[in-house]
């Protein structure tokens, strides 16, 4: 069985206007038909129970409350846990940007150690959306919700040093994928990289196949960011490399807390692995059609 972490800020656990009731109600057939395991913290268990939503599915499971070590909890688990059945795949935290519990170390280790192993960190309502959706192409089961055409979204493509040429490789499996967005953007040294791929696979010279920002160090990272602000950037996929002291820290926390201001309408891959199955379930569900 597949089991996901599930956290959310207050203001998302808010009945009517928060997203953990949004997601639940518009995930809630996916949900059950995936059976997927859900490991709660304590306040965000109680919002589900006090909506009526999920009733009776059996993998929704309560953790402490967060003060009580629910997200360390889960931290534990996503690297592994105590013994082999505690391990997670993922964890939907739904992130308000100025709730000071998202800073916390717990809070920004769940992410880092989802980056270091691969697994799914999704902290907007339409990633966690759109991975339900994935989860089922992949699986080969009816989709509730369609995944979002790209002709209708702005991609960013950014990629810390010591994985520049993993984007590369990425974007060059999934060239015809990518060239699909409506337009594309990119921070300066990756941007560069992906025009020279580009052109190498025919595409007009000299029309670049990113629109290129300044490198993160310089505000690139901010400048992606005011894009998502204005509903102009819909995906970032950011290969994080999160064994590395980074210089520009607060620019790249920043471009986060962008896309968790944006939550309706952003969604955000920190991992090549994320990334990956984004596109394979892409191609499942355009095979379908």
């Amino acid at each position: 069985m597949t089991r996901f972490g599930l956290v959310a800020n207050r203001l998302h656990r808010q009945e009517g206007v928060g997203a953990l009731e949004r997601w639940a109600q518009t995930c809630e057939a996916g949900i059950r038909t995936l059976d997927l395991g859900l490991l709660a913290v304590g306040g965000t268990h109680d919002a589900l129970v006090r909506s009526g939503l999920l009733a009776g599915h059996a993998p929704l499971v309560r953790l402490p409350y967060g003060a009580d070590g629910g997200v360390m909890r889960l931290v534990s688990r996503i690297s592994g846990g105590l013994a082999p059945e505690d391990e997670i795949d993922g964890v939907i935290y739904f992130v308000d940007p100025v709730d000071p519990s998202s800073l916390y170390p717990e809070a920004q280790a769940l992410k880092r150690q989802c980056v270091i192993h691969g697994k799914p960190f999704l902290s907007t309502a339409a990633g966690a959306r759109e991975w339900i959706t994935i989860e089922l192409a992949l699986a080969g089961l009816a989709l509730d919700n369609p995944l979002t055409p790209p002709a209708q979204q702005t991609v960013a493509l950014i990629a810390h040093d010591a994985l520049k040429q993993r984007m590369v490789a990425y974007a060059g499996l999934h060239f015809d994928l990518l060239s699909s967005f409506e337009a594309r953007v990119a921070t300066g040294t990756t941007g560069g990289l992906l025009n020279e791929l580009a052109w190498s696979r025919g595409w007009p010279a000299g029309v670049p196949w990113v629109t290129r920002y300044q490198s993160g160090p310089l505000g690139g990272d901010a400048q992606i960011a005011e894009l998502v602000l204005e509903r102009r950037c819909h995906k970032v996929i950011f290969f994080e490399d999160p064994h590395v002291a980074r210089q520009h820290e607060a620019d790249i926390q920043l471009l986060e807390r962008a896309v968790c201001s944006a939550t309706e309408e952003t969604t955000c891959f920190n991992s090549p692995a994320m990334a990956e199955r984004w596109a394979q379930a892409m191609g499942v569900a355009g095979s379908a059609r």
